[in-house]
């Protein structure tokens, strides 16, 4: 291997994105004593585009693309990701060179009026920054209000705080990284809220060409994380998973079996479809081939469409 000496890290500049980036610069750093290692923070599409929801605007990619023309123009050797964030196929000529250990998966419940989920009254409004989690509310409690939100976890906490929701569903991990525990009120378990593909995971994305890159990322590439959420892609990949889509796909190790379960569903109605399977987890990809085929039996293609014709709005150009 090629001593690795210096690197510059591409990453985006919110306070939750600049805290992977200081992550994976500080395991870099133990790991390989003397090395440079910069980070180069960089402001997406996807940050400056508040206004309207991730679906109606291009999606994933949004977070990711200025990142990746930072690789190609050779101003940053690597990017960090949410791996929830990252498209399910990468442009060509780009790889994820690792997977980190997920932190906690599960969606959180922050509220500075009520302690549980299941404790708001009818008419409580409810904000959310996904079609998944949207899905789950208007599935599981039909009596709430609904709203999406956009902007960084500070963003979202302050609309919170001025009253303009009474609670938000989010990420857990963002906010125990950013160090904001105490605003969680409750943990969401994953068989009432299942995860987003990748949520909890952090993914570092090279040139398909920099193996020497590969190789010395490899430290840092957590094996079962790797295939959990690979089985997790691979399901959202076959049923077009992206913002536009309302799905969960969720896998882990059970007794020794990998479980995956997975749903998708109408966001707007609380319709869902889901499957789960156990299995080897030397098996991950067959496991998510075997769920997407149950999904596809019940219909999911079929309500996935309609989803998609009947919310679709152009991009932004």
């Amino acid at each position: 291997m090629t001593e690795f000496k210096h690197c510059t890290i591409a990453t985006r500049e919110s306070p939750l994105a600049m805290w992977q980036a200081l992550h994976v610069q500080a395991l870099l750093k133990k790991q390989y004593p003397g090395a440079a290692v910069e980070i180069l923070g960089m402001t997406t599409r996807g940050d400056q585009i508040l206004d309207r929801t991730l679906s109606k605007v291009g999606g994933k990619g949004l977070f990711v693309k200025e990142l990746e023309t930072a690789m190609i123009n050779g101003e940053a050797d690597l990017a960090v990701h949410s791996l929830k964030d990252v498209p399910m196929e990468l442009p060509e000529g780009f790889v994820l060179a690792a997977v980190s250990e997920r932190e906690d998966p599960r969606d959180a419940f922050v509220s500075p009026k009520y302690e549980t989920l299941e404790s708001m009254p009818a008419g409580s409004i409810v904000g959310t920054a996904s079609l998944r989690r949207e899905l789950m509310l208007r599935a599981k409690f039909p009596h709430l209000v609904v709203k999406s939100i956009r902007g960084n976890v500070g963003t979202r906490l302050a609309k919170l705080d001025r009253g303009e929701f009474d609670a938000l569903v989010m990420a857990g991990a963002g906010l125990k990284r950013l160090e904001l525990s105490e605003r969680i009120r409750e943990f969401l378990d994953p068989s009432l809220s299942l995860p987003s593909p990748g949520q909890g995971a952090l993914g570092i994305e090279v040139r398909a060409d920099r193996k020497d890159l590969v190789e010395a990322l490899a430290f840092i590439n957590d094996p079962v994380t790797r295939a959990c959420t690979a089985a997790e892609r691979a399901v959202s990949r076959a049923l077009g998973g992206s913002c536009q889509v309302p799905l969960a796909a969720y896998a882990i190790m059970d007794n020794g079996d990998f479980w995956l379960r997975a749903h998708v569903g109408d966001h707007r109605t609380g319709e869902m479809i889901s499957a789960q399977k156990r299995g080897d987890i030397k098996d991950h990809l067959q496991i998510a081939s075997d769920v997407v085929a149950d999904l596809r039996a019940q219909g999911a293609d079929a309500l996935l469409n309609r989803v998609l014709c009947e919310t679709a709005q152009p991009a932004a150009s």
